[in-house]
């Protein structure tokens, strides 16, 4: 399920989903975890959210980045962050992906329709089909508090994490 939300015209004077912005409330949507179960944004009120998009499942960067998440997952916890990591890959190839790196938290399949929460947040990149690496952390009332999105090949700053969360607070 998606709802709309803000948009832009591009260059070409194409109209696409923009990013949602500092102060404005996250979009709502529901996705299938990688154990086939929905997850729905606004059923996780009252506890702050950091959204990670990522490309796809198994890749480098990808990898690297889920992975630091996953070593310093404290952080999060001790913020009160339901940590959710969501690509355009499915629920079975998130799973695989999820034992395969022992991530103890979320990955959400936007498989079907194709990419269509990454697009909710301006996020999805249709010339490749995948998303872009966007970060967003939404507090326990569901406004965007935090956000960067980065290029495909370009991993984010993890300290920037730190530094985000601290100001939320726990729940």
């Amino acid at each position: 399920m998606t709802q709309a939300g803000t948009f832009r015209t591009t260059g070409d004077g194409a109209v696409t989903p923009a990013v949602p912005a500092v102060g404005e409330p996250a979009p709502e949507f529901e996705l299938l975890n990688q154990f086939g179960e929905p997850v729905r944004l606004s059923e996780l009120r009252g506890r702050n959210v950091v959204l990670v998009f990522f490309p796809f499942a198994f890749s480098g960067i990808c990898t690297g980045e889920l992975c630091e998440i996953r070593d310093n997952l404290a952080l999060f916890e001790d913020a009160g962050a339901a940590v959710l990591g969501i690509s355009v890959d499915s629920k079975f190839a998130q799973r695989a992906y999820a034992e395969k790196e022992g991530y103890a938290f979320d990955l959400l399949a936007d498989f079907w329709p194709h990419g269509a929460v990454a697009e909710q947040y301006g996020v999805f990149d249709p010339a490749s089909g995948m998303a872009k690496r966007g970060t967003f952390i939404i507090d326990a009332d569901g406004i965007v508090r935090y956000v960067v999105v980065n290029p495909r090949g370009q991993a984010r700053d993890f300290k920037a994490y730190r530094s985000a969360l601290a100001g939320l607070g726990g729940s």
